[in-house]
């Protein structure tokens, strides 16, 4: 069997529902398999908002209650809340480069106030808050990538 009609084979398997197909003649075996897709799930509500680019969804970001270090000129640093990514994707403050940042430090946020923008393959989600607090320290760059669960924000409660 030729280079040709095994790229031949793979267009036909790939446009079929055909998950796997062996072939064997005097030359040898192929073995086409279809890849299996995971499916994808998000376990937060997601509410569709506007945006220039893709509507962006509402997902509850995961806060953390972690210690933080503290120094001896600074106790009060000890009920720190952290915000985390609940997704990997581009972080971004804000909605689109012409909109105020959505939260920065001093920023009052309270349940339901969206934070930033997490964008995931092509889908732009906003991070809502969980908890009521004043941001106290931004951890993440604008447009830079971010992982599942990378702190985002440090926020003291209210």
């Amino acid at each position: 069997m030729d280079l040709k009609q095994i790229h031949e084979l793979i267009k036909i398997v790939n446009k079929s529902n055909i998950g796997e197909i062996s072939i064997e003649d005097k030359d040898g075996k192929v073995t086409i398999k279809q890849k299996e897709e995971a499916p994808v799930t998000i376990a937060a509500p997601v509410n569709q908002v506007y945006s220039t680019q893709a509507a962006p969804q509402a997902i509850s970001a995961p806060v953390v209650q972690t210690p933080v270090q503290t120094t001896p000129a600074s106790t009060k640093n000890d009920n720190l809340i952290t915000i985390k990514s609940p997704m990997i994707g581009t972080f971004y403050r804000r909605s689109s480069p012409d909109k105020p940042l959505m939260a920065e430090v001093g920023t009052e946020i309270a349940p339901g106030k969206v934070v930033c923008i997490i964008e995931a393959m092509k889908l732009f989600n906003e991070i809502e808050s969980e908890i009521k607090g004043t941001i106290v320290k931004v951890l993440v760059e604008d447009a830079s990538p971010v992982e599942y669960d990378q702190p985002l924000f440090l926020v003291e409660p209210a």
